[in-house]
């Protein structure tokens, strides 16, 4: 199970374009936390705290304690704005959420021994199709990771999610066939090109332009003759 992350918040009296703008003016990072059948509470964070927690694999499915002014409330968060250049957080939308409430998210899956995988010791490429895989939990249940074993897999090979161990509980979104995680392809072998010797052609050049004063010479000849 993922760890849970905790921020200290502050309450927004006010919301909308403006106020959200004011907050940023003061150094903070507007947010609003729904659902549960409450009303929208709108909340400012550390922006220290959020680049900690966005550091971190794994952002959407870890389980945050927001402590607003000692109401502290369970959330995921379910959206996160940023600026289009610079990246920097603009807004966020948590969800409130109890141990039990089920919800759809994706997990990280991490491979493990590729010094154990013939096909990639022989120059075989792991071509992973999905690095992450959406399921549906209990909040109070999100698996950290899925890990993927390539012991004994061959070129040719695949992982499907049928190999991969769910804990207890949680439940691939896709149910109807047995999909694809990675597979291992054969190398890529790409072709030689021919190495020109740039002295070679040089040579060729020479010899060329020789032959043609020659001719030069005897038609300056002939027409001495003449």
């Amino acid at each position: 199970m993922a760890d849970t992350v905790t921020f200290n918040a502050e309450s927004r009296a006010q919301v909308g374009k403006g106020a959200a703008r004011a907050t940023r003016r003061i150094g903070k990072v507007p947010a609003v936390i729904y659902g549960a059948n409450k009303d929208p509470e709108p909340i400012s964070i550390s922006p220290a705290q959020l680049r900690a927690a966005l550091g971190q694999p794994g952002f959407f499915a870890t389980l945050f304690d927001i402590d607003v002014e000692g109401n502290q409330q369970q959330v995921l968060c379910r959206e996160l704005q940023v600026h289009p250049v610079t990246d920097v957080p603009m807004h966020l939308d948590f969800l409130r959420v109890t141990e039990r409430t089920r919800i759809n998210l994706e997990i990280q899956v991490n491979f493990i021994n590729e010094e154990e995988s013939p096909g990639l010791k022989g120059g075989g490429v792991l071509n992973i199709v999905r690095h992450a895989v959406e399921v549906v939990c209990r909040a109070g249940a999100i698996p950290e990771e899925f890990v993927a074993d390539l012991t004994g897999l061959d070129v040719g090979d695949s992982i499907h999610i049928s190999d991969i161990t769910l804990p207890d509980g949680v439940k691939p979104t896709i149910t109807d066939r047995d999909f694809t995680i990675a597979t291992i392809a054969a190398p890529t072998i790409a072709p030689v090109e021919e190495e020109i010797d740039p002295d070679a052609e040089l040579e060729e050049g020479e010899a060329a332009e020789g032959e043609d004063g020659d001719g030069e010479g005897e038609d300056g000849a002939e027409g001495g003759e003449d």
